[in-house]
């Protein structure tokens, strides 16, 4: 009887070290879930801000007074091939790349 109960502390301690060690790695990968999961928010929100930035870099009002200060213009006829349309020459350029 006395060897059962030896038998049954070292056990429970052993199971209370076990218990406890689980806990303490759960809560490291908790803790670590959430440094990534506050790094997909952050990256989520710099993609937000860079869309909304490249959406006002590309409007075409504001682009079409930086070109004009370059010298810029529309383009004439003669800077195409043969005086074809554009989008002529770019399903021409897209069938030959196999796109």
């Amino acid at each position: 009887m006395r060897l059962l109960n030896i038998t049954a502390f070292f056990f429970a301690l052993t199971s209370a070290l076990l218990l406890y060690a689980l806990n303490y790695e759960t809560r490291r990968l908790e803790a670590e879930v959430q440094d990534k999961e506050r790094i997909a928010d952050d990256a989520r929100s710099d993609i937000a801000v860079l869309k909304a930035e490249r959406g006002t870099l590309a409007r075409p009002d504001r682009i079409d007074g930086l070109a004009r200060r370059l010298g810029l213009g529309p383009p004439k006829t003669e800077q195409f091939e043969q005086g074809r349309e554009v989008s002529e020459l770019d399903a021409r350029s897209k069938n030959a790349n196999g796109r």
